[in-house]
């Protein structure tokens, strides 16, 4: 059972660790037997979602090989919405502790869904993340985008974890290349100059919209399961209509005091 209330608040050090480098692991957000309950939903989920969905969420490059640096085909599962999926999701996102640790670190009381969505870097192959800034994929006039990547077991190097460039935030928005502002010019932006950020389950890794980031191969003998939970300021817009989902605007932390939530995408009934 995921807990609904929040943890005591952060400490001014971790607030200011976040804001100087763009990002800030908070060890044990939850518990390593939560995070063994939501790595459990999640998989159980990925498989009934795989006979009537598709679950392959491999970037091209990563598909061709391109990003694993020896032209080896990886793979990558996910699913976005969890919450529609399981009821553990639900309670984890709307208990209170995710939505007060990204208000201390955001300086702002009213937090709002973006999306969240669940990964697994399948054993030996799992596909890898070019260098990249989130902003590209849903820009929003303010830049007050925060993700949280939950951590559902423990992620070494070896396994494909998180890497980040710090106070890379500080630089502004950065041209991105591919169909739609994938990924950063590699030439520029090699993934071995980021700062690989391992975590234990249950640890959460925050960071900014502009903190350029990316990931590597799984080459462990076991998956690795995140959650990803991205979410913005309640005053936020957006400039462009894009990656809308159904749980969006949400409000996981105070209240949306300045605009209506986006129209469903289910249409009005």
């Amino acid at each position: 059972m995921i807990p609904g209330s929040p943890q005591p608040g952060l400490a001014p050090a971790v607030v200011a660790a976040f804001r100087r480098d763009g990002f800030v692991v908070v060890p044990s957000l939850f518990s390593a037997e939560e995070a063994a309950v939501l790595r459990a939903e999640g998989h159980a989920t990925i498989e009934r979602l795989s006979a009537r969905h598709e679950i392959d969420g491999t970037w091209q490059s990563a598909a061709e090989g391109a990003d694993a640096g020896d032209a080896e085909v990886t793979h990558l599962l996910h699913c976005h919405d969890v919450q529609f999926h399981s009821a553990a999701f639900t309670a984890a996102l709307a208990g209170g502790r995710l939505g007060a640790t990204f208000a201390a670190l955001m300086g702002t009381p009213n937090v709002q869904l973006h999306h969240n969505k669940l990964f697994i870097k399948p054993a030996e192959r799992g596909s890898p993340f070019p260098l990249h800034q989130d902003w590209p994929f849903f820009p929003h006039a303010q830049d007050s985008l925060v993700a949280a990547i939950v951590h559902l077991d423990a992620a070494p190097e070896e396994k494909g974890c998180v890497r980040v460039v710090p106070g890379s935030h500080h630089g502004g928005r950065l041209r991105h290349e591919g169909d739609i502002d994938w990924y950063l010019p590699v030439a520029d932006h090699p993934p071995a100059s980021a700062t690989p950020v391992p975590a234990a389950a249950g640890d959460v890794l925050f960071f900014t919209c502009l903190t350029v980031h990316g990931s590597g191969v799984n080459r462990s003998s076991e998956a690795r399961t995140t959650w990803l939970v991205q979410v913005r300021d309640a005053a936020d817009e957006p400039t462009v209509d894009r990656h809308r989902s159904p749980g969006q605007g949400t409000m996981l932390a105070g209240a949306n005091t300045t605009h209506p939530p986006p129209p469903s995408p289910f249409g009005r009934s």
